[in-house]
């Protein structure tokens, strides 16, 4: 069911006009910018890992200490309206990214149905589907090489 109103935010602000919860409630949850990506260091191309943050807790869905998140885990990207057209790692079914490119919301997105559940219900989250940085050697991320759904 759309609950959106027919002129939301998203669509008639530009990202650094939007107030901090109007900014927030960007996030649809899908967890997916919180797993690890490996970088080929000769092509420099990106691969999507299933190993999740040690601060992300993969049943929510969310960051554990998500104030403190950038002092505890230096590698963490705050995302601000000025450093998205630089972060092409970006999942391409995140609503910052999609917002950022003109693109309007997928139909699962809580803004759009009311639901906060509505990404996981869909399958476009990692929810349960990921193990924690601290249980994986780094000798093996490669193992874990995954394509979310909605990335390919």
């Amino acid at each position: 069911m759309n609950v959106s109103p027919p002129n939301p935010f998203w669509r008639t602000k530009a990202l650094d006009d939007m107030t901090h919860d109007e900014w927030e409630s960007l996030c649809d949850g899908c967890g997916k910018c919180c797993m690890i990506r490996l970088e080929d260091e000769d092509t420099g191309q990106i691969a999507d890992t299933n190993i999740a943050c040690k601060l992300f807790d993969r049943t929510a869905c969310s960051c554990t200490d998500y104030l403190n998140r950038c002092t505890r885990v230096p590698d963490c990207v705050s995302l601000t309206p000025d450093n998205l057209g630089s972060l092409d790692w970006m999942p391409l079914t995140c609503a910052y990214r999609l917002v950022y490119e003109g693109v309007d919301l997928p139909p699962w997105h809580p803004l759009i149905t009311g639901d906060p559940e509505s990404i996981h219900k869909a399958g476009m989250s990692v929810r349960d589907r990921t193990v924690s940085e601290n249980d994986v050697a780094p000798d093996d991320a490669e193992n874990y090489v995954m394509m979310w759904p909605g990335e390919s």
